[in-house]
Formats: C-alpha cells, sequence, structure tokens
C-alpha cells in the first residue's frame, strides 16, 4: 500500500528529478518544458471523472497521467476513458518514487511544472482550476469542488 513519505510539494518548489517508465514503453523526464502531471488511481471515483477532461487541455501543455498501477490496467483505463496523453508508471515495486518525491496524499493530485519548477497545485477536482487550464469552459455545468 502507498503511504506518503514528504510534505506535498508547494508552487515554486523544484521538480524532483525522476525518469520514469512510460505504459506501452520507453521512459520520460519529469524536467523540462511546460508539463502538467495528473497523478491518479484506477479505483478513484474523482480520477475517474477528472482525467478525461484534461484530454481538453489546450496545446502549449504537455499533459501526462502517473498511474499508482500497474501496466495492464492501467492500459485498460486509458482505453476506457479514452485518455489521449501518454501515461507515466508510479510503480509500487519501486515504492512510488514520483508520489512520494512530490509528497502526495491524494489522488487526483495535479502539477503544473515550468522549466523544472512546480507552478500549480491542483488537489481533488477544482472546477476554477479546471477553467484555469483550460479543461472546463466557463459555462459548463459541472460541479465546483470533489475531495480527492
Amino acid at each position: 500500500m502507498w503511504k506518503r513519505r514528504g510534505k506535498l510539494l508547494e508552487a515554486g518548489a523544484a521538480v524532483p528529478d525522476l525518469l520514469l517508465r512510460k505504459a506501452g514503453g520507453g521512459e520520460e523526464s519529469l524536467r523540462g518544458g511546460r508539463l502538467l502531471l495528473a497523478f491518479f488511481k484506477i479505483s478513484c471515483p474523482v480520477c475517474q471523472y477528472t482525467l478525461p477532461y484534461l484530454n481538453r487541455v489546450p496545446p502549449g501543455v504537455a499533459v501526462r497521467g502517473v498511474s499508482q498501477n500497474d501496466e495492464k490496467d492501467t492500459l485498460d483505463f486509458v482505453r476506457h476513458y479514452r485518455l489521449k496523453f501518454p501515461i507515466l508508471l508510479d510503480s509500487e515495486d519501486d515504492r512510488f518514487p514520483a508520489s512520494n518525491g512530490f509528497g502526495i496524499t491524494y489522488v487526483p493530485t495535479l502539477f503544473l511544472l515550468d522549466e523544472g519548477r512546480i507552478g500549480r497545485v491542483i488537489e481533488g477536482w477544482s472546477r476554477e482550476e479546471m477553467v484555469a487550464l483550460g479543461a472546463v469552459g466557463e459555462r459548463e455545468n459541472v460541479p465546483a469542488w470533489k475531495a480527492g
């Protein structure tokens, strides 16, 4: 079972220097460029609600899901929810290096990264934050908040 090992990183903090395996093959660094990381677990109802909206984040911000599940279950989740962005694996076998490195407690937790620094942290579902990211239109009828 995953256990939080540190304090949640805040805006302005340096991004941990991690290399994660991609679902489907390859590896990716979490540093460099504008990147939106979305930590999730496939059994989390708020994650199931939130992640499909991230398909709509406009160009200019690369979205990456960070799954706390195994590759097979993660790929099934990606197909079921029709996610269009790459998914990185935060392996239980490696004791969740990314989840622990960012200090997350709840999923979903999103981090907007910019050139190696954390620009914004979002825990759970926040309509206001999703509007700011461009994942939700201001006039859409979606709930204002859901806990992670």
